[in-house]
């Protein structure tokens, strides 16, 4: 009896000892299969990054049928090889693996903005789809009878000069006869892409991007929520401001003080930012100091030269130079023997220091702003080179939009007569006329910067159906941003398409997120530079230790959550509107006052 209690006892040891050495092995297996997998999986899909990359630039550069092709062809063998990987990712989703290889093979399945199904036959017309949507924007122009065809360019510039509500309203209107033919498109890339979203285990297109963020998808609208919530006073007061000012521009027939604003009179195609109109709205006892726009052209500085201040802006924190690559390689003239995508974009076409630009520049203070963001991409990009492929990209795409954007906040009066384009300081009772002039483009900017996604959000899940496409569009913007279509449009319109970032189908919350940040961003560069006084006359040119500290946070790409990121160049994992807020500060003051008597509201 005694042995045979024995006996029991060391099988009741042994076997469970076993099986748990047994699954440690197996667990161990499971681990090295899974990293084996995303090791094969990161070089397989940097080869077919950089393919389908250049591949775009081609095209983006010379848009023909053939380039088309190209672009479409390059695009398809991309999401086969992503589609076919992350099905295979999913074979790892119930083990317990270390939060590195969960990080990437998360990574993996997001990597896109747009997934095809598993048949190559949709993924191919999926490719072909979003080439030909971006390429009828691209192609798009407004001809009125019996005169010369207008480009987007040039009726952008037209809509920064112009007064005549007709002429204004003319070309409005002209811009988005380019997007009824995109619609049909628009309507199958919907169900081909959500298709593919929900073959990798997301609901639909809309869920899949709001899972890069870190958080839960439901955490990630609560957090956009949080954030709108304590900037949104501002804009209603800027809004309030600018109405009553438009109005008197225009008389109460046009634009009456307790409704909307018309959509083609805020000097923008899109309205997404008014500073085109501050000559209406700039206050009359106040002087702004200066107008960069005429001490670009003043000092006959050309496009080149334009780009050539914003590299010597990030050379002055301590980043290395661009390569010679950049100059020869990037795009910075329209051309005028062809089409080409002129919306302003920045390019990695080897995941390395293959860094460019793409962008018809016009001398003029936005398009300055533009360049300074563009190269925040390019720098940022060289400084992850050395990441890992799925981790060669930044803490969330909010962080890519606002580091261009955090340099340009240093372009202050203090910057201008540095580089020699000012000659003296304007003295600090014109702060609140170049804090309104900022107001127009970054306070104007936050609800269009929610409301583009939060409608394609709601095509995604089926909320809007293609009927209701442009009633939703109107309803959003006259809901979030106080903005009313200037005359009726059908539904047949589909004015969105009229925004690059629909066809091309670039997310559009990051930009969002980027006006945020930059300013978080802005007020920790600031302190670590050891500069005193107001945050809006603060820039960092010349300070190596502020430089220091975002090159910290630029290197670690997406290697970490983005609160991490944050964290090394904020001190906080939090984003926070208190720096935006703290910014414009002496701006909201007097806004308050001048606001006090009018109708606000809409």
């Amino acid at each position: 009896m005694q042995h045979e209690w024995l006996l029991k006892r060391i099988v009741l040891i042994i076997i469970p000892t076993l099986l748990t050495l047994s699954c440690v092995k197996n667990q161990v297996s499971a681990i090295k299969e899974a990293e084996d997998f995303v090791t094969k999986a990161e070089s397989r899909l940097l080869e077919h990054w950089i393919k389908a990359g250049r591949a775009s630039w081609v095209q983006n550069n010379f848009i023909n049928e053939d380039t088309n092709a190209m672009a479409a062809e390059a695009n398809a063998q991309l999401m086969a090889a992503t589609t076919e990987l992350a099905t295979e990712a999913a074979n790892f989703n119930d083990l317990p693996l270390p939060d590195d290889l969960e990080r990437k093979l998360l990574r993996l399945k997001t990597s896109l903005s747009a997934v095809a199904p598993s048949f190559p036959e949709l993924q191919r017309e999926l490719a072909e789809i979003m080439t030909e949507m971006e390429s009828i924007y691209g192609q798009g122009e407004y001809c009125p009878e019996n005169e010369d065809c207008l480009s987007l360019p040039t009726m952008e510039r037209m809509f920064a000069t112009v007064r005549e509500t007709d002429d204004l309203l003319e070309i409005w209107k002209g811009w988005r006869e380019i997007s009824p033919e995109i619609q049909p498109l628009y309507e199958r890339f919907v169900e081909l892409s959500n298709a593919g979203a929900q073959e990798l285990g997301f609901s639909d297109l809309g869920d899949m991007w709001r899972s890069k963020y870190d958080m839960t998808s439901s955490e990630f609208v609560d957090e956009l929520e949080r954030l709108w919530g304590e900037v949104r006073p501002l804009y209603e007061d800027l809004h309030c401001y600018v109405r009553e000012k438009l109005s008197d521009e225009y008389g109460t027939a046009i634009v009456p003080t307790d409704k909307s604003i018309p959509a083609h009179l805020l000097g923008n195609m899109w309205s997404q930012n008014w500073s085109n109109i501050y000559e209406i709205v700039k206050p009359s006892s106040r002087d702004s100091g200066y107008d960069l726009t005429r001490l670009l052209r003043r000092n006959k500085v050309d496009e080149l030269e334009m780009v050539r201040y914003g590299s010597r802006f990030f050379s002055s924190l301590g980043f290395e130079p661009l390569p010679m690559s950049f100059w020869d390689r990037s795009l910075f003239i329209k051309p005028t023997d062809r089409d080409v995508v002129c919306h302003a974009s920045a390019w990695n076409l080897d995941y390395d220091s293959d860094v460019r630009i793409k962008m018809c520049i016009g001398v003029n203070a936005e398009d300055f702003i533009t360049i300074h963001h563009e190269l925040g991409h390019n720098y940022y990009q060289r400084a992850y080179r050395l990441q890992d492929p799925l981790y060669r990209d930044s803490a969330n795409d909010g962080f890519h939009e606002g580091i261009g954007d955090t340099i340009a906040l240093s372009i202050t009066p203090e910057y201008l007569v540095k580089v020699g384009l000012l000659s003296r300081l304007p003295n600090s009772s014109n702060d609140v006329s170049l804090l309104l002039k900022q107001a127009l483009d970054k306070i104007a900017f936050l609800p269009f910067g929610l409301l583009v996604d939060q409608w394609r959000w709601k095509v995604f899940s089926g909320e809007i159906t293609p009927d209701q496409y442009n009633t939703s569009w109107w309803k959003l913007r006259e809901e979030y941003q106080g903005v009313r279509q200037p005359t009726l449009r059908s539904k047949e319109s589909f004015d969105p398409g009229s925004k690059y970032h629909i066809p091309s189908n670039t997310p559009y919350t990051r930009y969002f997120l980027a006006h945020i940040l930059q300013f978080q961003f802005h007020r920790a560069l600031c302190k670590e530079a050891g500069v005193d006084g107001p945050l809006h006359r603060c820039s960092i040119f010349d300070s190596k230790e502020a430089g220091n500290k975002l090159q910290s946070m630029l290197e670690m790409g997406a290697s970490q959550p983005w609160t991490e990121a944050l964290n090394v160049i904020a001190g906080t994992k939090k984003m926070d509107s208190s720096a935006l807020l703290d910014y414009f500060s002496p701006l909201s003051d007097w806004l308050a006052e001048e606001t006090a008597n009018y109708s606000c509201g809409w």
